[in-house]
Order: C-alpha cells, then sequence, then structure tokens
C-alpha cells in the first residue's frame, strides 16, 4: 500500500464517515499518510487507540500523520464511537493476535451484524454480548 494525502470535506469531497476507516488502512502503507479533518473537531481519539495497536500515529492541530508500514499486535482498544469501532475493527483483522475492540454496541448500532458479514469474507471475529467486546 501506498500513502495517501486527505482532506475531508462537504459532499462532493472526502467524506468525514471515511476520514477513521482509511487512518486504520494507512498504518500497513509504506511511507507517511497525511489526513486532515475539516468538518469535526474531536475525530482523533482513534489515534491514542491505533497507537496502542504498535501504530505511529501523531495529530498536529486537525491534521493526523500516519507513519507506516506498521506491524500491527492485537491488544484491547477502546471504541469511542461508530467511526472509531469500525476502523479498530478493521486494524484489529490486520493485527498480529487477538484484538479486542469494546464497547461494541456503538459498532453493532451503525453496522448491524458486522461480524457475522465479516465472516463471510473470511474474517476471524465474534462478538461477546455478556461484555460487549468485538474480537478481530
Amino acid at each position: 500500500m501506498r500513502p495517501i494525502n486527505v482532506i475531508t470535506s462537504p459532499f462532493p469531497g472526502f467524506a468525514t464517515d471515511l476520514q477513521s476507516p482509511i487512518m486504520a488502512l494507512s498504518t500497513l502503507a509504506d511511507g507517511t499518510s497525511y489526513i486532515r479533518e475539516t468538518i469535526f473537531d474531536g475525530r482523533y481519539t482513534l489515534v491514542s487507540e491505533l497507537n496502542k495497536l504498535g501504530a505511529k500515529v501523531e495529530v498536529a492541530g486537525n491534521a493526523a500523520l500516519v507513519h507506516g508500514p506498521n506491524v500491527l499486535k492485537g491488544t484491547e482498544v477502546t471504541a469511542h464511537d461508530l467511526r472509531s469501532g469500525i476502523a479498530l475493527i478493521l486494524a484489529g483483522l490486520a493485527a498480529d493476535g487477538e484484538t479486542i475492540v469494546a464497547p461494541g454496541y456503538p459498532i453493532d448500532r451503525g453496522h448491524a451484524s458486522v461480524a457475522a458479514r465479516l465472516t463471510t469474507l473470511g474474517a476471524d471475529i465474534a462478538v461477546e454480548p455478556v461484555t460487549d467486546r468485538v474480537n478481530a
């Protein structure tokens, strides 16, 4: 994968809802990706969680620099919202070992049966309803 430059903007620009998943994927790119959020403050809660997985992401103002490629390692991470949750599932699927994403309810609320749908694509993923965690 190659690094990217992304600046979110209203339609027809790059959708802010895709910023978190593209950040997760850019941790695997060979080089530094630049992601600038222009619509919502606080969309970088994902950064600390990706860094727990072994990513090298830094925030400078309203921009994030994602240095890659990274070897991601499974660990327990927090889904602060729907977008960060789905991005953490993507990162967890790319990580070595088990990744636990909790809480799972914001993810399932926005992406019903996401674990079942990803399993049909070959993912090793499960939902633990009692603890409300997603293991990727």
